[in-house]
């Protein structure tokens, strides 16, 4: 097993997966951080595979190991696997394993990254960056979850549940030829988009007390969010999203000046990305309460049919909306479904 593919403290998750169950609870304020956690637990037991989608650092590996850790294969092992930090090259061997002689310095079989997820998880993270070679095999084991080692014959069977991730738009990915579309299709059986920080602030400042307790026990520390630093933490617009807001608390409690560093980082942020002027309202309040209202309605619809995979019977349930009070909605707010190619 590489080191730094395999967290190796991912291995029994029993009591790490308590604390992570635990993370959820901080996005229960925002309503598509709500949704997520619905998804999570409607989902957790069963096998679907899953394609968690988000800017970097929102926390998709969060999502990933709440869903392990509310399964029946909780006691089983979470297997990460960073696509992108693995060479190309080596990356076949490290998913799938490989036999002693396969290649130049395979001096001992290896299993690989699927075998140590058997009766667990596997997190694919940055899926998109996988060969269409590798792409190909990957869909294949997906379908009966069976394959062979590199440089073997033999077939191995597997049970695991597999969850991917991404920062990349994957369909245009799949325009330019860079991502299979049948292998698109196979991974996204259920999707979670998960939301930027910029766009769910309220819950900044649950998150820095989560962050400033677990930090504050891991250094022996006992600082405390003063409010204008944690107002600072408010102002800014966080573009690494949570991770960003982790390090900063981590830098905050390790550093004897950390509340000016927060200040001095607000500040820099601010000079280098002034705001710009806004533009004087010239429209009455009704007028833009509809507009507003109307954008609202059209990003629910098209969630909701996202969601159920534009099964229109399906999201007019859910709606609670006839059918075809769905479909004038549908016509109204111009939505159209993505385009699919036949097999």
């Amino acid at each position: 097993m590489s080191a730094g593919q395999l967290d190796s403290a991912d291995r029994p998750l029993a009591q790490k997966d308590r604390r992570i169950v635990g993370h959820l609870s901080l996005f229960d304020g925002h309503p598509r951080m709500r949704a997520i956690r619905t998804i999570i637990e409607s989902i957790a037991d069963t096998d679907t595979t899953l394609l968690i989608r988000g800017e970097s650092g929102v926390g998709k590996d969060l999502v990933a190991r709440a869903v392990h850790a509310a399964s029946s294969r909780r006691q089983g092992p979470f297997i990460k696997v960073n696509c992108a930090a693995i060479p190309q090259e080596l990356l076949e061997s490290e998913l799938f394993g490989h036999e002693k002689g396969a290649f130049t310095g395979a001096h001992r079989r290896k299993p690989g990254q699927f075998e140590y997820a058997n009766k667990g998880t596997i997190y694919l993270d940055e899926i998109a960056e996988l060969t269409l070679a590798l792409q190909a095999k990957l869909l294949h084991v997906l379908q009966d979850f069976r394959f062979s080692r590199v440089g073997g014959h033999g077939l191995l069977d597997v049970d695991t549940r597999v969850i991917a991730a991404t920062n990349r738009n994957l369909e245009e990915a799949m325009a330019r030829g860079e991502f299979r579309e049948d292998l698109y299709y196979r991974l996204n059986v259920v999707e979670i988009q998960v939301p930027p920080l910029r766009e769910r602030r309220e819950e900044i400042p649950g998150l820095a007390v989560w962050f400033l307790a677990k930090f504050n026990a891991q250094y022996g520390r006992q600082k405390q969010l003063l409010p204008e630093t944690m107002a600072r933490l408010m102002e800014y617009t966080w573009s690494g999203n949570v991770r960003e807001l982790e390090n900063v608390i981590r830098r905050l409690v390790v550093l004897t000046d950390g509340e000016q560093m927060v200040e001095a980082l607000v500040d820099r942020r601010r000079t280098a990305h002034p705001e710009p002027p806004r533009p004087m309202v010239v429209e009455g309040l009704r007028e833009i309460a509809r507009r507003g209202a109307r954008e609202a309605e059209r990003k629910a619809l098209a969630e909701v049919l996202q969601r159920v995979h534009w099964n229109r019977a399906e999201a007019s349930r859910i709606l609670k909306v006839s059918y075809k009070t769905l479909l004038n909605k549908i016509s109204e707010c111009g939505l159209t479904p993505p385009s699919r190619r036949t097999f």
